[in-house]
């Protein structure tokens, strides 16, 4: 059966980004378009106009040509749009780079896509310019700031020359607008090759669920180098002439003080902040009055934490999005006019997109409402491909268009979609699957737990079996035994707990996604060692005991 979209199709949009996004600026004119949480910089629709145009100018003056690749190595800041869209304007692809990323990790991606120039700020210009001695190519390294021997992409030579207006041809549909990589929790990243005309189609889906526009302040607190940030919280705002408060990281108490002090009325986040904001007795301290409405994606987010959340602030239910890198990202969102939406539902399907429930047991079967299975995805806001990998493309996207998304599902008859797990991270203990997000929600209902992941691991019999990773509460002197215990009252036996292991913190990708993948390689280190002969003074407790 394939699921198509209740509400009226949009048009594909033909444009290139940053026309999409910023070809209404002159109308907004002097209302702010963006501004710094910090000192309280303030950039209007006018100014940030010509900024992005000027970036092109200089850009393109400096040797920048169209299809060359610019990495843009930053945190969130008033000056990232600019620079975005500037690059855009001048015909050149963004790959978009962790500010975080080792030197190692960002001479991988620049060397994997390429990536002739790159851009960064003055605190970060060490781990670029060590990124582009191991890689070679760059042609030059500019700052979004100031620094000694590197020119500032916002002040160029030729960044005021008059014909500075003009672009550079770009064919929407082929063209490459925006080259993140994909997030690498279960592989190596890949580069996404984002069309302008699937990310510009993208926003105008979004656009009937959540409607922005002037006056209506946004808090962007997620990274705009990952593709939710991107869209939700830079390009969505800007397009309808919201503004677009930019904090450069989350810290739950300047995070609350922004909210206090610029009367935010919309938070796009991810779960974790959901979990601060229902748990954290830091948040009764500030007035969050302001606040209209919660949108969560990115990762699982419980059905109870979101009540909890939306409870505590006096909010409606919190909305829930789903999408993934691969798809511009968005496919489905809770509008936020539903009254009563279904707990955990992640939305409801995008205009102008089909999507089919297939069957685990064999992926040509479909299955029908209220079933089980994986769900795939088609329409205009499908990638390219992997850059460089048309295997790996293949074997995402079929040859009728449809994009495999690796996650379990099921849609209610009221088209509601509800994600149950990833397909590869479903735990298969004899014969049952066992979902590792069900496992986590009911972790994070403990009151002496502040989070958790849940990943198999095998058991001295061969068995693939859950294993937790929890964080106690400051104060908790929970046990393993307890936990597992407590687990073991609340859910079929196949579904128990079989270990716990307590660390300081579940390591997650910015986005909020659990790196599920760094858990395997700890429990796989931890094996190792429990191998050891019993001479080798690292015993495990099992080995004492």
């Amino acid at each position: 059966m394939v699921f198509h979209s209740e509400y009226e199709d949009v048009a594909v949009l033909n444009q290139p980004i940053h026309e999409a996004v910023l070809g209404r600026a002159p109308e907004y004119g002097d209302a702010p378009a963006l501004i710094d949480a910090v000192d309280g910089t303030t950039v209007s629709y006018r100014q940030l106009e010509g900024q992005h145009r000027s970036v092109a100018a200089g850009l393109i003056a400096a040797g920048v040509v169209r299809g060359d690749v610019v990495a843009l190595h930053s945190p969130n800041s008033i000056a990232y749009p600019a620079v975005f869209h500037g690059a855009s304007r001048a015909g050149a692809t963004v790959t978009t780079v962790h500010p975080l990323a080792t030197p190692e990790e960002f001479a991988k991606q620049i060397r994997d896509c390429a990536a002739r120039w790159i851009i960064t700020v003055s605190r970060l210009l060490d781990v670029a310019r060590r990124a582009a001695e191991l890689v070679g190519g760059i042609e030059e390294i500019f700052v979004c700031d100031r620094a000694e021997g590197h020119r500032s992409v916002l002040g160029l030579p030729g960044g005021m020359d008059p014909a500075h207006g003009m672009a550079v041809p770009i064919d929407p549909a082929e063209d490459i607008a925006v080259l993140p990589y994909s997030s690498g929790t279960t592989g190596t990243p890949k580069g996404v090759m984002l069309t302008h005309r699937s990310i510009s189609t993208n926003l105008a889906q979004l656009h009937p669920f959540a409607p922005m526009g002037p006056g209506e302040r946004i808090l962007a607190v997620l990274p705009f180098f990952h593709i939710y940030g991107l869209t939700a919280l830079l390009n969505a705002p800007l397009r309808y002439g919201a503004t677009v408060v930019v904090l450069p990281r989350f810290e739950l108490g300047q995070f609350l003080a922004a909210i206090e002090k610029y009367r935010i009325n919309g938070l796009y986040v991810a779960p974790p902040i959901v979990l601060a904001l229902a748990k954290h007795p830091s948040v009764t301290r500030y007035d969050l009055s302001s606040l209209e409405y919660i949108v969560s994606a990115a990762a699982p987010l419980d059905s109870g934490l979101a009540a909890a959340c939306s409870a505590r602030l006096g909010l409606p239910p919190v909305r829930q999005a789903y999408g993934m890198t691969e798809l511009s990202p968005g496919t489905h969102v809770v509008p936020l006019d539903a009254e009563n939406p279904p707990p955990g539902a992640v939305g409801k399907l995008f205009p102008s997109t089909e999507m089919r429930i297939l069957s685990l047991e064999g992926p040509a079967h479909d299955l029908g409402a209220g079933e089980e299975g994986e769900v795939a995805i088609r329409g205009p806001q499908v990638m390219k491909g992997y850059l460089g990998r048309p295997e790996a493309t293949a074997g995402m996207i079929d040859r009728d268009g449809w994009v495999h998304t690796g996650d379990v599902g099921r849609v209610d008859e009221d088209g509601w979609l509800f994600i149950v797990d990833r397909v590869k991270e479903l735990i298969k203990y004899k014969g049952f699957q066992v979902a590792p997000a069900e496992l986590e929600a009911l972790l994070l209902t403990h009151s002496e737990i502040a989070d958790a992941a849940v990943i198999g691991v095998y058991d001295e019999d061969g068995n693939e079996v859950p294993k937790a990773f929890a964080v106690r509460q400051a104060g908790a002197h929970l046990t393993e035994e307890g936990l597992m215990a407590y687990v073991a009252e609340r859910v079929a036996p196949y579904k128990k707990i079989r270990r716990v292991e307590f660390i300081g913190a579940v390591p997650r990708a910015t986005s909020g996604k659990i790196l599920r993948r760094e858990l395997r390689d700890r429990e796989r280190r931890n094996s190792a060692r429990q191998e050891q002969p019993w001479g080798s003074g690292r015993e495990t407790r099992e080995q004492r005991t």
